[in-house]
């Protein structure tokens, strides 16, 4: 039987992969009109994180969330931490793309969103590593 926070982490997964297939729509638009057949790099690049974040949730973090050992409130907030920060950072680089002012987004980093590189390493990085030592605790 599937565990209920493992159903509500491929649901995320999900919407991460119809989000991407949609961006990918926007990306295939800016192909047709532009003079080069490409679109804007961050277009590209939500497209691209988008598909991979939305498979590493279904491949990587629903298996963990479904063998883990931690109870159901640790494996969702560890869960929710990591697929919080795909959805922050996809939603970003659709951002930069929407606004098609830079290439290079750390180039033109605002001071105000410093601390933002900080909480993507600790939510994913830490969330991931929650939801291991669970895995790891219950079934090695």
């Amino acid at each position: 039987m599937i565990r209920p926070e493992t159903a509500w982490v491929l649901f995320a997964a999900g919407l991460l992969f119809i989000a991407s297939l949609v961006v990918g729509v926007w990306k295939w638009q800016q192909s047709l009109s532009s003079p080069d057949g490409t679109a804007h790099r961050y277009v590209n690049v939500a497209h691209n994180a988008g598909l991979m974040y939305s498979f590493a949730t279904s491949a990587v973090v629903a298996p963990l969330v479904q063998f883990s050992g931690w109870p159901s409130a640790v494996n969702i907030t560890a869960a929710a931490a990591i697929i919080g920060m795909f959805t922050l950072t996809i939603s970003n680089y659709v951002r930069l793309g929407i606004q098609a002012r830079t290439d290079n987004q750390m180039r033109d980093l605002r001071p105000s969103l410093l601390g933002a590189r900080e909480a993507l390493i600790i939510g994913e990085i830490g969330g991931t590593a929650v939801l291991l030592t669970g895995f790891a605790s219950a079934q090695l």
